[in-house]
This record gives C-alpha cells, structure tokens and sequence, in this order.
C-alpha cells in the first residue's frame, strides 16, 4: 500500500488516503481505488527517477475518459512515471498529490478573468480580476489578480493630443496580456470606466472627450481580450462601485463559514468616503427616505437589496481645490504683484501659469485682460496662516440655503451619517501625513482640528525634516487638510459620536480600495455560469467524521492519564512505609 497525499488547491486541507499501488502496466489513477472517481495528479519523482517519464497507457487512459463522461468527476489527464512498463520498486517512493474526492460534485473549476481600468483625473490604473465561474448567489467570487499603474497623467490630459490617450496604455495592457492567461484571452472582458477627469472634458470640450474615447475604444479592441464597452462614469456610479468594493473587502456582503459555505454574516455595511483628484463622493446604505431624486442608487448583491444614498461633488477633488483655492486668491489680489497664499508654507514659493489655473470649468473667469494684460505667470507665496486658509477653504462651499430637512452642503440633500465609514484615495493621504507629522492619531473632531493648525504652522523646511520624501507635495497638505476637516465636520456632519467610526485606508485585504473591484463585483452578475465550482473545506460527511475522530482520541487522552495516574498511585501506596 501506498500513501498518496489528497488535498484540495483551494483551501489547502490536507488528508491521507491508502490506496493499492498501480499494477504493472496501468497509468490511470482511477484503477485500484475502492470507489470510482478521477483525480488529477501531480507526480514528484525522487533524484533517481526523474527523467524517466513515459507516456499516458492508453488503455487505462480510455477507462478514464469513460469516468470523465459520467458527469462524477472532471480532471485533466493524469499519468505516472516509470522507468518501463512493469512496476518499479522506486515508483513507491513517488509521492503523488492529488485533489480530494467530492461525491456528486465536480473538480477543476474554469477560472474567470476581468480587466477594469480605472481612468481618473491624475493617473489611470488597469486591474485584472479573477472568479471562478460559477457564482454565488448571482454574483461572482472575485478576487484581485494583480493591477498596473499607467505613467503619465489621466486620459483626459491628452486634450489635444491625438493618439496620446491611447498609446498612453499599452504597457499596461500588455501586461495584462502576460497576466491572464492566453486560453482565456478570449472570454476576459475588458472595461474602461473614466470618472470626473473626462466629466469635467465632457463639459469644456465634448468634441475632445469624444474623440479621445473613441481612440481609446480602438486601441482596446486591438487587444485579443472581449471588449465590453469604455464610458463615462457618473459621479452616482462612482460613489456606488466604491461602496460595494468596501463591503465586499471588510465580507459585509458574505463570508466564508468554518463549515465550508459561503454564508451572510449578518451585519450591517459601512458606507464609503472617495477624495478623488476631481471630486469627492460619500455613500452609504440608509433607511431614511432619499429626499433628493438623484441622491438614491439601489442594488442587487448575493440575494440581497440595497437602498444607498449617494452624492458626488464635481469640482470637489483634491487637485480641483487647490486650483479653487488659488484662483480666488488671484482674483482677490490681483495679477500685478505676488500672491500670498495663506495655505502654502512659509518659506516656499513658485511660479504658477494662469492658464493652469483658469483652464478648469471648476475656477471662476481669470482676471479681466480689459483692465491690464495679466502675467503669463505668477509668483506664489506661502504665508502659513491657518485662520486665513480656513477662510478661503469655507468660502469654496455654501451652507446657507437647503430646500430639504436637511442638507450637507451647496444645497444637497443628505440623511444623518450613521454606522462606520471607510475612507480612501486622497483622504487616506492626508489623514495619515497628519499622524507622521504631528505624531497624533487623530481620531476625534478635536484631534483633526489641531493636527491641522499644527501642519498649517510649519513652514517649508521644518515639514522638510520630517517628510523629506515628499518635497513636491509640501505645500498641499495645509490645504487639504483644511479642507478635509471643514467637508466631514460640516457638511457631511460628522462628530464626536460618528467621526471615530471612520477608517482611513489605502488597502484592504492586500488590495487597493477604490471603484474598479465594486464595478467589476456588479458586472459579473451578466457573466454566464460555466461550471459548478469546488466546494471548499470540508464536506458535512466528512467535518462529522473528524468530530468523531478527535472526540474518540480525546477519550483515549482522558482514558491513558487516569491509568497513568492509578498506576503512580498504586506504586507510592507499595513503597509507603507501614
């Protein structure tokens, strides 16, 4: 008899099996096994044997087949190596790893794949997902596979520019080509969502965010991959996809139980918080009435509804604030001199284009050329000053008149806050340089209040010191900051109940939080079913046998101290003097 070591790649449970060696002249695994089944094979021959490979017996191969037709089992071809046809006293040192036998089930699922690029504002990121493709519930079990980051800008900064949008994501995409591999090139969607970047090109010039589409287009089907479509996001969509993406990480949606089934936890979800480069969203599940039309998003996930709130701030990124914050200072002092900037650093300074600024449909007109010819350039001055940066920051949003019971800002409508939060992208950044330089963990009101009066304090070289790493972005920080605190604290309301419940995060569960896997989650729900997918852990049948087993060797445990103890005893009673 041989061992031969069963386990399942999925979970990894191991377990032995002592079947009959193979006989001489028979390859196939299924001969000599007590029960039918087929199990594909992974052979390790020892030093000795290892270039001594034959090729598949094709009598045995045929009974094989004939399992694979029965609908029991599905594997691929299984085969043993040997020095000739008789067997060898060496094959019994192989050892052969196996998958584990299921009962009425089937092994080897198709893997899935999927490819979303995310087309932001400042950058594009290309993600490929992967799922085995039956689904759960009308959804699939998706896992991130790996991800690419394109150089350069977003898509929409190649205004102008013709073919640059498109060319701009080759290396990616033929990464994603070694990625996923090549017999499910074919069948891998591939998507491309464009977010407030292009909406905002989509406003100043449709015919350039049109075209710039429509190369993009082109250059995806060029890739052997299945196309599906490259759009536009709404700022709805936007905030909805994040959302799913935060659930589905933290397993609010499902989670896998100790008994090997895929289970609702039943908890409640946590709402998600997105500080793009162009604008911020805030989204979370709510049972108040959604009083504003286009504030409700509903959807269909594992079996289950979801009624959100929603709402995305155009113009509210954190690049597009700072362009707001400058060019109200530039309207209110003038082009004629330096601009002081009460949210840069003391001791830092730099020229700055006014096209740079006013070419934004997120920044007011620029100054009247009417009355003076203005500068091709500026000089910007940072004075530190936070009171005077709270004050052009709050002047960037409007709390004075809401048409609802209640409104966060600009007139919005938006229920109370309740339950956690998770916040990502720029939030993220900013949050976490607030706790690296003023060693604060900032998790009150309070606490994001002083961290910020304490960064806004600092000039240039002093944040210098303690983040040296990060000399291009210096002078931002103060800003968005500022702004962070006077967005949550607010206008979404948040206190010293709610805002401890918000987790600041980059990554969740080894990947990267943001929209793209909550679009790719709700896609899959149009993805057919190919297969039934492996069972993972362990069966009923066999979790009750090991309950057996581990209760039948406790009493054994139990059993042999107690005589161990009575022995001991009864050899101090003989050796006890009288």
């Amino acid at each position: 008899m041989a061992a031969v070591y069963c386990f399942s790649t999925a979970d990894i449970k191991i377990q032995l099996r002592s079947v009959p060696l193979l006989p001489p002249g028979c390859n196939s695994c299924t001969h000599g096994l007590k029960s039918p089944g087929f199990f594909r094979t992974t052979l390790k021959p020892n030093d000795h044997t290892r270039s001594e490979k034959t090729s598949v017996n094709k009598r045995c191969w045929q009974r094989s087949e004939s399992a694979l037709t029965s609908g029991s089992f599905i594997s691929d071809t299984c085969w043993w190596e040997q020095s000739d046809m008789s067997l060898s006293p060496r094959v019994s040192s192989l050892m052969m790893v196996v998958m584990r036998e299921f009962r009425g089930q089937q092994l080897c699922p198709v893997l899935q794949y999927g490819i979303v690029l995310d087309a932001g504002s400042s950058h594009t990121a290309l993600f490929i997902y992967k799922w085995r493709a039956d689904k759960q519930n009308g959804t699939g079990i998706v896992t991130q596979h790996s991800e690419c980051h394109v150089k350069g800008g977003g898509i929409s900064s190649y205004a102008g520019e013709r073919g640059g949008a498109a060319r701009s994501l080759e290396p990616c995409l033929d990464q994603a080509a070694r990625d996923v591999p090549k017999d499910r090139h074919s069948s891998t969607p591939v998507y491309l969502g464009a977010t407030a970047g292009m909406r905002l090109l989509q406003i100043s010039s449709p015919q350039q965010s049109a075209q710039i589409l429509q190369e993009v287009e082109q250059k995806l089907r060029s890739y052997p991959f299945d196309f599906r479509g490259a759009a536009i996001l709404s700022g709805e969509q936007e905030g909805a996809f994040g959302w799913v993406t935060v659930n589905y990480l933290l397993e609010n949606f499902i989670k896998y139980s100790f008994v090997g089934r895929w289970l609702s936890p039943g908890r409640g979800t946590v709402g998600a918080l997105d500080f793009g480069g162009a604008s911020t969203q805030i989204t979370f599940a709510t049972e108040e009435p959604v009083e504003e039309r286009d504030g409700g998003y509903s959807l269909h996930l594992y079996g289950q509804h979801y009624s959100l709130y929603t709402h995305s701030f155009l113009c509210y990124g954190r690049d597009q604030v700072l362009k707001k914050i400058l060019a109200r200072l530039i309207q209110a002092q003038g082009t004629s001199g330096t601009i002081a900037h009460p949210c840069y650093p003391a001791g830092h300074s730099q020229k700055v284009s006014l096209s740079s600024v006013f070419s934004s449909p997120c920044t007011p007109a620029p100054p009247d050329p009417q009355a003076a010819p203005p500068p091709a350039e500026l000089t910007v001055r940072g004075t530190g000053h936070y009171r005077h940066c709270l004050g052009n920051v709050t002047q960037l949003f409007s709390f004075d008149s809401c048409a609802f019971s209640r409104c966060s800002l600009n007139g919005v409508f938006q229920p109370n806050v309740s339950g956690g939060f998770m916040a990502f992208s720029a939030f993220f950044y900013t949050h976490s340089f607030l706790q690296k330089v003023t060693g604060v963990s900032v998790t009150t009101p309070s606490q994001l209040e002083d961290a910020t009066k304490s960064v806004c304090g600092l000039n240039f070289n002093q944040l210098l010191l303690v983040a040296p790493e990060q000399r291009s972005r210096l002078q931002d920080y103060c800003a968005s900051a500022v702004f962070m605190q006077v967005l949550m604290l607010r206008g979404y309301g948040f206190d010293e109940k709610s805002f401890p419940q918000v987790s600041f995060q980059k990554k969740a569960g080894g990947t990267s939080v943001g929209w793209a896997l909550g679009y790719m989650l709700t896609l899959s729900n149009l993805l057919p079913a190919e297969s039934p997918v492996l069972r993972k852990a362990l069966t009923l049948g066999a979790w009750g046998t090991l309950m057996f087993l581990f209760a039948l060797l406790l009493t054994a445990a139990v059993g042999f101290m107690l005589h161990r103890a009575c022995g001991a005893k009864s050899e101090g009673n003989i050796d006890s003097p009288i």
